[in-house]
């Protein structure tokens, strides 16, 4: 039987990896909404079927739509991408059940570290350390204070399945702790189908930082360096760079040594990510490990010159890893910008609409991972992530120049986006000098509302 892969996803990561799909020669099957039949990847594709109304309910989250799609084109594997059903352990099981390929850790995995609680214990057995808070689940206020009374404030409330900065809530006295508690738990059965929370000593202007992995199923397992993601709004990321400007080469190769010991400790296989928290004095505790690909995945790839998406689907089909340790070596400097059609000057509200025309930059070491095309509608039913505008450069210094220009010549007329934000943070002081934190865009966003 020939290899054909189903993609449950949409948008720009659906067109990326129909191009890995296409490098390697294996044909590939988009699925979409109706909403969605005039999308780029849709065009792409060498087989498109659709799963649904405009609703992810009723299609990219449509677990039976997604499966029977994937059984009449004839596939036998299904990559999730990212959002959607890309953690959901139930479509994992469901992909196994039906004997198909999940290009991904296997369901048993993908449950284990969803449970942040557990995850966390995991991480301690593995001699990673974890950032001071309750041993598991806390099902009681009276359980919350006792651990709060430990650990001392400011604490994060944080939902056991959350994930990509929801479900936290930041808690900096027994008073917002009385009237919180029970609020976060009914938040976390809303957002995520499950009340279950713990606690964590909250870390004031911490660095995000992550260990991209890869792992095969011979037990072969292998870091590719680290990104820095700490420039965010509510929690979630919009610039990434690598390396971080942040860490040392002696802390870098601890926090990777650490990624493989997690991923060998829960017997994890394909590509991941481990997230850890460093403080001011570069102390580092272990945050969660995202059981997926990223959507900040490229800067990785420009820097080592690893396409992650095609070791995923490699390992998927059982492959060993491309690469060694010794192999990895990270070239120059890469960041990433996240378009995204929302309008700053009113709550970065979304701004779904008609792209009347996309100008894109160019040029040696400017790459741009998108569906946009002209006379494209950005629909209303979806995240809303354009572009992603990622840059190279031998140095910092010049990626930065480098991200100046390609934002200026980036042109999208039709919808509002944050490119202008994004153009500002290239000039910040502090941004420039690499001195900044997860508590930087709160400053900086104060500091330009006036001539904003």
């Amino acid at each position: 039987m020939q290899n054909k892969l189903l993609i449950a996803n949409r948008g720009e990561i659906a067109v990326r990896i129909i191009r890995a799909c296409k490098e390697l020669g294996i044909p590939c099957v988009a699925v979409y909404s109706t909403a969605d039949k005039d999308s780029l990847h849709v065009k792409v594709a060498d087989e498109a079927i659709c799963i649904g109304g405009p609703k992810s309910s009723d299609s990219y989250l449509n677990i039976e739509n997604i499966i029977s799609a994937a059984i009449a084109t004839g596939c036998n594997a299904i990559h999730p991408g990212y959002g959607f059903l890309s953690e959901n352990e139930k479509f994992i099981q469901v992909i196994e059940r039906c004997n198909l390929i999940h290009v991904g850790p296997n369901s048993e995995v993908v449950k284990v570290l969803g449970d942040k609680a557990r995850a966390r214990q995991i991480a301690r057995s593995a001699q990673i350390p974890v950032i001071e808070g309750s041993e598991g689940i806390v099902t009681c206020l009276n359980e919350a204070r006792t651990i709060a009374d430990r650990i001392g404030f400011p604490l994060l409330i944080k939902a056991v399945y959350g994930g990509g900065g929801k479900g936290i809530r930041i808690i900096r006295s027994q008073d917002e702790l009385i009237k919180m508690f029970d609020l976060a738990r009914m938040e976390a059965e809303a957002n995520f189908g499950n009340p279950d929370v713990y606690l964590e000593k909250y870390i004031e202007k911490p660095h995000h930082i992550e260990i991209q992995f890869l792992a095969d199923k011979n037990g072969n397992v292998i870091h590719l360096g680290e990104r820095d993601c700490s420039i965010q709004n509510r929690n979630q990321k919009f610039i990434e760079e690598s390396p971080s400007p942040f860490i040392c080469s002696s802390l870098r190769e601890e926090l990777g040594n650490c990624a493989i010991r997690l991923v060998k400790a829960c017997g994890y296989t394909n590509a991941g990510t481990v997230e850890f928290i460093v403080d001011e004095n570069k102390n580092y505790y272990f945050l969660e490990v995202n059981t997926r690909i990223q959507v900040e995945h490229p800067v990785t790839e420009i820097v080592t010159g690893i396409d992650i998406i095609k070791e995923q689907i490699r390992i998927a089909y059982g492959d060993q890893l491309s690469y060694r340790q010794m192999d990895v070596i990270v070239r120059g400097h890469a960041i990433e910008c996240r378009i995204t059609a929302e309008d700053p000057k009113n709550n970065f509200l979304p701004c779904p609409g008609l792209i009347k025309s996309i100008v894109l930059p160019g040029g040696p070491g400017v790459r741009i991972d998108t569906h946009l095309y002209p006379n494209y509608t950005v629909p209303p039913y979806y995240d809303s992530l354009m572009a992603k505008l990622i840059v190279e450069a031998p140095t910092r210094k010049e990626a930065i120049r480098k991200m100046r220009m390609a934002l200026e010549q980036f042109i999208i007329d039709g919808v509002k986006s944050n490119m202008e934000i994004l153009y500002l943070i290239m000039h910040d002081i502090n941004f420039v000098r690499g001195t900044y934190d997860t508590g930087f865009f709160k400053l900086f966003w104060a500091s330009v509302q006036g001539e904003y």
